[in-house]
């Protein structure tokens, strides 16, 4: 049976549509648009498509301020502070943009710290133009809500608290991994949830404190665990301790506040470092990395991270991407 395909600019196109009809400005809504249709593109479902309608809903919830004017403040010569003003963190990246490519240039790195913002998103669209200029990029977001307990806590206290890294490779695409710090980011867990899918022992426990592999038992009541155990919850706290404590943003415990029903996003905030590598290093980095990455795969880990993103991306530029449920339906609504 064959299957439908559309291509990236129609998608592009319908998520922008269904957006600006939501209140999003015209601007807010193109770079969502990018950033989901980039996901869906590259098979990262759980934070494509799927997350279109959630926006649309915090936008009509008033909770999401979607003509927010980020205010960039270089306040030294390496460090950028960036008030979102309760709009979304892609945006006051955008804004930023600049300000951290001439700290790059002129001192080496920027520190970026983004608080009053809301991402509701991957983190790897956000690192990839920087590792398109040639640069390392760091970032981690404090996730929302808190949906996760750590090992000894009697309730949840941390989000999901996501984490990512992008290293350019020579002779090779892009190192890009972005990665949640709970067991399962809660957007898998979500549409597992609503496949009827079980999940794995440890993923999280259910509203009575029980280990289940029932995501439904999870969403309802339970809790997601850090992934590696206490080691993941420590991961999980330095997040929060960067994207919010340094910024300025809210903790996950503290996100709740003034959030009305309908609204999935949370103003927390985000921290992001970027260096050129090559400045000061005795040889070129994108090669000494490529040293590694070879050696890992001659060892035989065969997929490195992104490798499945990058396959997927490929064949939908050629064949285009496949239309799911979600996007008929997301058609639909912007036909």
């Amino acid at each position: 049976m064959s299957t439908e395909r559309i291509p990236f600019e129609r998608l592009v196109e319908a998520i922008e549509t269904v957006l600006v009809e939501a209140g999003a400005s015209p601007e807010v809504a193109g770079i969502l648009a990018l950033n989901h249709a980039g996901c869906e593109r590259d098979g990262a479902l759980s934070h494509g498509v799927f997350r279109v309608s959630q926006y649309a809903e915090t936008l009509r919830s008033g909770y999401l301020d979607s003509v927010a004017e980020p205010r960039v403040e270089r306040v030294s010569s390496s460090y950028l502070r960036v008030d979102a003003a309760g709009g979304i963190a892609q945006l006051a990246l955008s804004r930023a943009r600049d300000e951290i490519s001439r700290a790059v240039e002129e001192q080496g790195v920027a520190v970026v710290a983004i608080r009053d913002s809301q991402h509701h998103s991957a983190l790897w669209p956000d690192l990839e133009p920087f590792a398109d200029a040639g640069y390392v990029a760091v970032t981690a977001v404090t996730g929302g809500e808190p949906t996760v307990a750590p090992a000894g806590a009697h309730r949840a206290v941390l989000s999901t608290n996501p984490f990512a890294f992008a290293m350019p490779i020579e002779g090779a695409p892009h190192l890009i991994a972005d990665f949640a710090t709970s067991s399962m980011s809660y957007g898998d867990l979500t549409l597992a949830a609503q496949a009827g899918r079980s999940v794995p022992v440890g993923t999280g426990v259910d509203a009575a404190g029980g280990e289940t592999t029932d995501p439904r038992a999870i969403v309802d009541g339970g809790v997601l665990l850090p992934f590696g155990g206490h080691k993941g919850a420590m991961l999980s706290m330095m997040v929060e301790l960067l994207a919010s404590a340094l910024t300025g943003g809210d903790f996950s415990f503290e996100a709740q506040r003034d959030k009305p029903g309908g609204a999935h996003s949370t103003r927390t905030g985000q921290f992001l470092l970027v260096i050129d590598p090559d400045r000061g290093a005795s040889t070129p980095f994108a090669g000494r990395a490529s040293r590694l990455v070879q050696a890992l795969r001659d060892a035989g880990m065969d997929r490195m991270p992104a490798d499945h993103r990058y396959r997927t991306r490929a064949e939908a530029e050629t064949l285009g991407i496949p239309v799911t449920p979600a996007i008929r339906e997301l058609l639909d609504a912007a036909d």
